[in-house]
């Protein structure tokens, strides 16, 4: 797990866009896992901002969202598809046919659930994941006690998740109790995974990420055990990390050619 500690949550989303626009232009077919949520909004932008200015071109790639609220349609504000649409799809040219979100409103869930991981089969896996960490350690909507070996299905909500997602609903009340997501075990088997975080407020969990025990409950713990994890924050993300003099140290002094922007 590599650390990146940068001066603003600006910057840190500009070095991680820079990263994915190398990876599209060596592999124009690459396979992304997207998160949604507040933390990438600033990553999606200057990748919208890549494809206007600079030609970045998506029209081979696929993505595949992390999760969806169950019951709620896709128009809906609170919707995640709805949270792509206006950050990421309908400002950049991927294919619609390459974009898969879990349904939150299939018939039959567990099919549905079982569908998405033979579709990620199916396109030859992940190749690089984006995580945002939720305040108590998840990833996705895998909640403190999620298998470390879980696939895609349903999750239900705590209700501080709820509470931190209430803004989206117009209140409490209507956020839903239940989601489709990626597994854990799904979202290890990724090539390659881009954590974001951000803010104060994110800095236990970042700590126990990164320095604690791996434990079921703080599910992003697992990332310790991933290959190529590259952990990307802002100055108060990193702020309860025992070692973050170490982990600035690192990076600074990383010969250029392996800093892998390329």
């Amino acid at each position: 797990m590599e650390i990146i500690i940068q001066p603003s949550a600006e910057q840190a989303s500009l070095l991680v866009a820079q990263m994915i626009a190398a990876r599209i232009r060596r592999k124009p077919q690459l396979v992304m896992g997207l998160a949604s949520g507040n933390t990438p909004r600033r990553l999606y932008r200057e990748l919208a901002r890549l494809h206007a200015e600079e030609g970045l071109d998506f029209a081979r790639s696929t993505t595949f969202n992390l999760d969806e609220y169950m019951g709620v349609e896709e128009n809906h504000p609170g919707s995640l598809r709805f949270f792509m649409e206006e950050n990421l799809f309908q400002r950049v040219n991927l294919d619609r046919s390459r974009i898969f979100i879990p349904d939150g409103n299939a018939p039959n869930i567990e099919a549905a659930c079982e569908a998405y991981e033979y579709s990620i089969r199916k396109a030859g896996g992940i190749d690089v994941q984006i995580l945002g960490v939720g305040v108590e350690g998840h990833i996705g909507f895998n909640e403190p006690s999620s298998s470390l070996a879980s696939r895609t299905r349903i999750k239900t909500l705590t209700d501080r998740t709820r509470r931190e997602n209430a803004v989206s609903f117009g209140g409490l009340s209507e956020v839903p109790h239940h989601v489709v997501t990626m597994g854990i075990g799904t979202i290890m088997e990724a090539r390659e995974i881009f954590v974001l975080a951000f803010g104060k407020k994110k800095a236990s969990s970042i700590a126990q990420m990164v320095e604690g025990a791996v434990s079921a409950i703080v599910p992003a713990s697992a990332l310790q055990f991933h290959p190529r994890t590259r952990v990307f924050l802002d100055e108060e993300a990193a702020s309860e990390l025992k070692r973050k003099d170490y982990y600035r140290w690192v990076y600074d002094n990383k010969p250029l050619k392996e800093r892998d922007f390329r």
